[in-house]
């Protein structure tokens, strides 16, 4: 059993010493206490369902918006010893502005009459290729010229040929015909020498006999030589046809020889020709490189290479020059979990190093001092940071951002997603989810339904 007194509060308590007792006990004091802490409770309640702007925040800088309007560095293409330099850090120029002028380190390109040399190389083999040109014309009117005669003469050796085998056949007749008669007159005069024998031919009728078969002896021996001279020329007609067809071929093999040895001399020379070209417009080329010029309107940052007779090698830095021109825009990073809630053309609230400003995170609208952008393109490739690369715009229709701003400098970015009230807010910060948690699974939702509508 508890041992518990029974002596009152009241009775022991002097109040004289306390007078803010008074103001506790009293029963008004209470109820004024109560209304304080059910007003503020009801206006925390309100509070919970007031509009909350999700946001992804980031940190990034000032960039341009075209990769040809950055910062960007001149090469050397050939290798050299700087001369003389234009310009100095700072400086203004324009687009074809002369930087710096290099002299020739390689002793291939000393000499100061090298291209004009190589010109006169070039037209030397110019005017030999010609050359061989018109010599090919020659040699083609030669062959067809050849190629006429060739014809004639062979059809004229056949002609011959057929004169002489003609000719064969006549006087092979007339040896027939003479060969008869000699027969004829040999056996006449035997008819005739048997007839005297037997006394019933004079010695004058066989005399007779004997000179007409003499004359038939010879008639037939001129006929027989005749046939053999005919045959002769018959040959000699054959072997001249054939000798003319020989000579054709070889007058017409010589000259296409000739007109090959012509072209392929014409092939090499204009093999050389473009090589010589070639050379020549690299020479051209490379003189032209030996002066350094900017390629567009811009300013001179800084000079890598300084001293003067420095010697440079091929593909070194040598200044950077900065566009005069450019599109302002913001290079923000973001992570992985993120990228999928963003989107072209999403709003974006900037703060910029160096302006002063007054951010409200859940209501961008009334925030100070910050500045309007659209997301313009979304990197689809990881940064080395491990968090993927946004490019932001200005947003045309809000403040226009700061004139003095420039490239590289630094700035605080929120990316604007949807408004959402400010319990659900606590509630996914508390259970860790990400912003629009749940957009793609709606989106997924509402493309399935409108797909089974259909």
């Amino acid at each position: 059993m508890l041992n518990i007194s029974s002596n009152p509060l009241k009775t022991n308590l002097k109040k004289g010493k306390f007078s803010s007792l008074d103001h506790v006990e009293s029963k008004e004091s209470s109820r004024k206490l109560i209304r304080v802490i059910t007003g503020f409770g009801i206006l925390g309640f309100l509070i919970l369902f007031l509009p909350w702007t999700q946001n992804i925040r980031s940190r990034g800088d000032v960039t341009t918006l075209k990769p040809n309007q950055r910062q960007q560095s001149i090469h050397s293409v050939i290798p050299g010893r700087i001369e003389k330099w234009f310009v100095q850090e700072g400086d203004n120029v324009k687009k074809g502005d002369t930087i710096l002028f290099l002299s020739e380190v390689k002793d291939d390109y000393f000499d100061p009459q090298l291209l004009s040399r190589t010109e006169e190389q070039l037209k030397a083999k110019e005017m030999s290729v010609n050359s061989y040109m018109e010599k090919v014309k020659s040699l083609d009117n030669q062959i067809d010229a050849l190629s006429q005669t060739g014809r004639l003469k062979y059809q004229q050796a056949e002609n011959k040929l057929k004169q002489a085998n003609l000719k064969v056949i006549s006087d092979s007749m007339d040896y027939q015909a003479s060969l008869i008669n000699y027969q004829v007159a040999e056996e006449q005069f035997k008819r005739m020498e048997q007839l005297y024998d037997d006394g019933l031919k004079s010695l004058t009728d066989l005399e007779k006999r004997k000179l007409t078969l003499q004359k038939a002896q010879a008639e037939k021996i001129s006929y027989e030589n005749k046939l053999l001279t005919t045959r002769n020329e018959l040959l000699n007609a054959a072997v001249e046809l054939t000798s003319i067809r020989a000579q054709y071929r070889d007058d017409v093999s010589k000259a296409e020889s000739e007109k090959f040895t012509a072209l392929s001399n014409m092939y090499d020379a204009e093999a050389t020709v473009t090589k010589l070209q070639n050379q020549y417009m690299n020479y051209s080329v490379r003189s032209g490189l030996y002066f350094i010029t900017a390629p567009q309107d811009g300013y001179i940052i800084r000079t890598v290479q300084s001293g003067i007779g420095e010697t440079i090698k091929e593909g070194a830095e040598i200044v950077t020059i900065m566009p005069a021109l450019y599109d302002l825009a913001i290079a923000m990073y973001v992570k992985p979990i993120d990228l999928p809630l963003l989107e072209v053309g999403q709003h974006v609230r900037t703060q910029f190093d160096g302006w002063p400003a007054i951010v409200f995170s859940g209501w961008p609208n009334v925030s100070y001092g910050t500045y309007g952008g659209t997301v313009y393109a979304i990197d689809n490739y990881i940064s080395p940071n491990g968090m993927y690369r946004i490019l932001v715009a200005p947003d045309k229709n809000d403040v226009p951002w700061p004139d003095a701003l420039r490239v590289g400098a630094g700035a605080s970015s929120m990316l604007l997603l949807k408004d959402v009230p400010i319990w659900y807010e606590l509630w996914r910060n508390i259970n860790g989810f990400p912003p629009d948690y749940y957009k793609e699974l709606e989106k997924a939702t509402i493309t399935n339904e409108k797909s089974d509508k259909k």
